[in-house]
């Protein structure tokens, strides 16, 4: 039986995109030293001179991987108790997990989202996020998109599930599609 990997807005998605991040940084290196050391095996000036291009040429793609997982690398996948607890709301509202989003000023590690007909509510891990902040890039972002400017960014879980708990069913509102789009959007958004 084949085991099924967690996509972008699933529970364990963020510990999964590290392990295979950190395969693709290892087999780039590797590929690096491989075209390196076979450098000390040729004579042919010009051939070592391909061969250098070409490791330098490899590290960009590396450099491109290493960077965003850098920047995330402390942000791990909430235990199984905090899914437990938020996948209870799945049959009230949207639930998004493991989303990690970023503007020019913050990395915003967002363990549990709702995306409600009445607006989207953001669980924020990181203690160093500034609220006001992120929830301005979040409502101009959702604007650019054409979408009903609704954030709240929550960094306290006991208000964010006080919050879960006060929301009705989605299928009380009038769905226009919105809901759909900002999860895809969302998901885009996201490392």
């Amino acid at each position: 039986m084949k085991k099924k990997h967690p996509k972008k807005g699933q529970y364990g998605y963020r510990n999964y995109h590290k392990k295979t991040e950190l395969a693709l940084i290892f087999s780039g290196l590797a590929a690096i030293l491989l075209q390196l050391g076979a450098r000390q095996f040729t004579d042919r000036e010009s051939l070592k001179n391909i061969l250098t291009v070409m490791a330098i040429v490899s590290a960009l793609p590396i450099a491109n991987v290493a960077s965003p997982f850098l920047a995330s690398f402390r942000y791990r996948t909430p235990g199984p108790e905090f899914y437990q607890k938020l996948s209870a709301y799945e049959d009230k509202t949207a639930v998004l997990y493991d989303l990690i989003l970023t503007s020019k000023e913050q990395i915003m590690p967002m363990d549990g989202v709702c995306v409600h007909p009445s607006g989207v509510y953001f669980y924020c891990t990181n203690p160093k996020v500034k609220t006001e902040q992120a929830e301005a890039f979040l409502n101009d972002m959702f604007r650019a998109h054409r979408l009903d400017p609704h954030a709240k960014v929550i960094t306290d879980e006991k208000a964010f599930f006080k919050r879960a708990d006060s929301l009705k069913p989605a299928e009380e509102y009038e769905d226009d599609g919105s809901v759909g789009y900002t999860i895809q959007l969302l998901k885009d958004l996201s490392m």
